[in-house]
């Protein structure tokens, strides 16, 4: 149910003043616009403690004791992750019977919310720096330089759920970094601004000498295949297995051009709307 607007104290106190001169609870409704039933509550009130103002309701006691209140918010503080029914069930065996509304609504006057979880990299003041140095290098690159690079990148496809819609309790402002859970798949793939390139599917671990071997079998065939111009450039993160020694040399050899790349900028790689895609 919707709360009611409280009249103003003045008023309140026009409907004594009218009250108290004879004028009917009918007539001084229509005179102010007020419904009869307030004219007749505040009028009742008046008579009973001499007063319009509103007065103080004890409303009915909290469910949730202060020490319990502390003890889900320390755990959720502790384990962001945790669903409102953990936290039933956890207050049930301390003898506290209680719904998940009301678990919300306690944790809501903590300052806590359920959010969906950010994905969003974990930035040093070294990271910071790097990010803004590459945006300042490439402000005024022409759009036919970025359609002529190839953007690569692994990621994990989840077999069982979504990957994106991990909730979690958190204060306003706060950041947190889910990692990865578990029944996936892992993919390497690229793309240009002309489509996509192979997508190969990695069914081991991923080491160096794979990462090497994908792009021997993959890059350059998928650059044929988009009719990229001479003189295009390959992107990838600075993954050890991508800027390890050996696997510079080997695009060094193969004379491929290395877009330079921040560090922790996976959000600056379109690939990654095209993986979410």
């Amino acid at each position: 149910m919707a709360k009611t607007k409280k009249l103003p104290k003045d008023t309140r106190n026009k409907i004594v003043d009218l009250h108290q001169a004879g004028k009917t609870e009918s007539a001084i409704g229509k005179q102010l616009g007020v419904k009869k039933s307030t004219v007749g509550a505040i009028i009742r009130k008046w008579k009973t403690y001499k007063t319009t103002d509103n007065l103080p309701r004890s409303g009915a006691p909290r469910k949730i004791s202060p020490r319990e209140v502390k003890m889900i918010t320390r755990t959720v503080s502790k384990n962001p992750r945790t669903t409102r029914g953990d936290l039933v069930n956890d207050l049930q065996r301390a003898g506290t019977k209680v719904t998940k509304g009301t678990i919300s609504n306690t944790l809501h006057r903590q300052g806590l919310k359920s959010c969906s979880a950010r994905r969003v990299p974990l930035l040093k003041p070294v990271h910071v720096q790097a990010r803004l140095k590459f945006a300042r290098e490439h402000l005024d690159d022409p759009e036919e330089d970025w359609e002529n690079v190839i953007w690569s990148n692994e990621t994990k496809i989840e077999l069982f759920g979504k990957n994106s819609t991990c909730r979690v309790w958190r204060r306003k402002n706060a950041e947190l970094h889910p990692k990865h859970g578990g029944g996936n798949i892992m993919l390497w793939g690229c793309f240009s601004a002309k489509g996509p390139g192979r997508l190969i599917r990695v069914k081991e671990r991923m080491n160096g000498a794979m990462y090497r071997e994908i792009l021997s079998e993959n890059l350059l065939p998928s650059a044929r295949a988009l009719k990229m111009k001479r003189g295009w450039v390959f992107q990838h993160d600075n993954d050890p297995k991508h800027i390890a020694q050996a696997t510079k040399e080997r695009l060094r050899k193969k004379h491929f051009k290395v877009l330079e790349w921040p560090g922790q900028s996976p959000d600056l790689n379109p690939i990654e709307n095209l993986w979410r895609e």
